[in-house]
């Protein structure tokens, strides 16, 4: 799903938060086996792709708790905060590359106000044109 539609910064950073479900549901959950999600982490996940494709920033999408444009629906941002308060720390061992370049990637500075019509799907429906 995610190689479809997202590329450079913004398929990092759904590749992250995808492991970050995955560490939060294997604990949480009823998810069975390495691969295997629940539903609800799931959905979450399909949510979190569609708003990386839409986000205003495109590639220089920030982190998003550093974002000034709050995407989320507020029940999901609760959910997204939950998930990475829980495995951002427990990132290191299973994924030490990913948590050092979202470490990086905080510390960036956060862009001023998003150019008209950049973000990912806005791209990319101008190149089937």
């Amino acid at each position: 799903m995610a190689s479809d539609l997202l590329s450079g910064k913004l398929l990092r950073e759904f590749k992250t938060i995808s492991a970050m479900v995955h560490i939060y549901c294997k604990a949480h959950c009823d998810a069975k086996g390495d691969i295997a999600q629940c539903q609800a982490c799931s959905d979450f996940l399909d949510y979190a792709h569609t708003r990386l494709d839409r986000c205003p920033y495109g590639q220089q999408k920030p982190t998003c708790n550093k974002c000034p444009v709050h995407c989320y629906k507020p029940e999901l941002k609760a959910k997204a905060r939950e998930i990475m308060v829980f495995a951002g720390p427990r990132m290191l061992l299973p994924h030490p590359i990913m948590a050092i370049q979202h470490l990086l990637s905080e510390r960036a500075p956060v862009p001023g106000k998003p150019p008209a019509a950049s973000s990912n799907r806005h791209a990319r429906l101008g190149k089937q044109k």
